[in-house]
């Protein structure tokens, strides 16, 4: 509810040269549970507000974003490292979680129920939920925010945001704009932690009794850890996890759309997106041409460097743990009979900087195609029909999104239905909108998020039963 300052501060690092941004305070246990409090006292009046005042506070918010988003982007740039027109991107659709939010709270609407007894009235409210605990990831800093947020208080809760250690000069710049926009003190708080602390006050957000919903993006194995904390109080969870994205390129596609689509979908923010593609399936009769045209496009639009310059459209990883795995993969992949088409190395640039890869040759056995890549790393494999397709796509443990590209119409309508994800891309290799409900199947996670759908994530349905009529 307030700005304080914590004696321990964490520093937060441009990741294209290492250098220090400047330092956060710390937050532990004890700062996490004041802001869970300071949350819980001022939602009964933030929860009492009629929709149309959080709705005009909320639209303001999305304005201030919107007036400042050339600074909010160069500060995304500044800690995330992706380039700027991306940055730019990210905060046109991160204010725009705002703006549809803004227009949702003023349609939870109820149900009058017909009864079964005639001296009886049957209503149905949808209240609340109450403190929602947010903890978001480093990837896009500002949206996965917004997303959330932007559902809670449109529903009358009241939150605390836990950022990426990495990333956390977005969250506090966006409790800068929800001050300016009149969002009352303790409505939207912010518990940015180093590396050391996140355990703690991870812990504190899914057990305390005052939060009653946790709303996580991040890994799988992360979300089955507060999967376990919140289930001691029986919390409402979303969970937004790992992904293992499948690009299926059948015979009968457009192959020039669907490299357009394939390079959209991979190396957006340097592959460092849950939904972009981590197995390309290629079918046998397009195979070769498929690669051929997707190294030349790889070689031709993709530009390393600096976020800040105007030219780059691949930014460094966010760390050096993240080229690591990059390298790991591709090892192994190699190891095993993959070959290196394109790149495949650390760029010159150093750093975190590695050069957009695409290996061909790939067989399901090799680990780039069994877990996440997470980095700039484009593996092909070979296939013959439709139904061998499916299946390796299913053959994950996760099914967030999936794309596939198609001009056969039967085959898109088999395909869709069949593909064990939340999110299905049907020649198109972006797929997020505010209007869409975005989530995953499997273990990519529970419930759903944006859309309509978001702010049920927020709401308890109450059955109130009139009787004596």
């Amino acid at each position: 509810g307030r700005w304080v300052e914590t004696a321990a501060a964490f520093p937060v690092q441009d990741p294209a040269s290492g250098e220090e941004l400047g330092r956060v305070s710390d937050c532990g246990a004890v700062e996490a549970r004041a802001a869970v409090r300071a949350a819980h006292e001022a939602g009964a009046a933030w929860g009492r507000l009629p929709a149309k005042e959080r709705s005009a506070r909320l639209r303001r918010w999305y304005e201030l974003m919107m007036e400042n988003k050339e600074e909010l982007a160069r500060i995304i740039t500044a800690e995330n490292g992706k380039p700027l027109k991306e940055a730019q991107g990210e905060i046109v659709y991160s204010a725009s979680f705002l703006e549809w939010f803004a227009e949702e709270a003023r349609r939870i609407y109820g149900d009058v129920i017909p009864a079964s007894a005639k001296d009886r009235r049957v209503l149905v409210l949808k209240q609340p939920v109450g403190v929602a605990a947010i903890i978001t990831p480093w990837n896009f800093p500002s949206a996965m925010i917004t997303r959330k947020v932007g559902a809670a208080l449109a529903a009358g809760c009241t939150v605390v945001v836990k950022p990426a250690e990495d990333t956390p000069l977005s969250a506090l710049a966006l409790g800068e704009l929800a001050n300016q926009a009149g969002i009352p003190a303790g409505v939207y708080n912010v518990v940015p932690c180093s590396r050391q602390q996140t355990a703690a006050v991870g812990e504190v957000l899914c057990t305390d009794p005052l939060v009653s919903k946790v709303s996580f993006t991040g890994s799988t194995a992360t979300g089955k850890i507060l999967l376990k904390h919140a289930a001691g109080t029986v919390k409402r969870v979303s969970m937004e996890l790992g992904g293992h994205a499948p690009f299926i390129v059948f015979d009968s596609a457009n192959v020039d759309r669907a490299v357009t689509g394939a390079l959209a979908s991979k190396y957006r923010n340097s592959g460092q997106t849950c939904v972009c593609t981590n197995r390309f399936l290629v079918q046998k009769g397009i195979h070769d041409e498929f690669v051929k045209k997707f190294a030349k496009a790889i070689e031709k639009e993709l530009h390393v460097g600096n976020g800040f310059d105007a030219k780059t459209t691949q930014g460094p990883l966010i760390n050096e743990k993240a080229v690591e795995k990059v390298e790991k993969h591709i090892k192994d992949a190699v190891s095993q009979g993959a070959s290196i088409v394109t790149g495949g190395k650390r760029h010159s640039l150093g750093k975190n900087f590695f050069e957009p890869t695409l290996l061909a040759n790939v067989t399901t056995k090799m680990l780039c195609t069994q877990e996440e890549t997470f980095g700039p790393l484009a593996p092909v494999i070979r296939f013959e029909t439709e139904a061998e397709a499916v299946a390796i796509a299913n053959a994950a443990n996760v099914g967030l999104a999936g794309y596939f590209y198609s001009q056969d119409p039967a085959q898109i309508w088999r395909v869709a239905e069949q593909l064990e994800v939340g999110m299905v891309g049907v020649n198109e290799g972006i797929i997020s909108s505010v209007e869409c409900p975005f989530g995953g199947v499997k273990e990519s996670g529970l419930g759903r998020e944006g859309s309509k759908y978001g702010i049920d994530e927020y709401l308890e349905i109450k059955y109130v039963c009139i009787g004596g009529l």
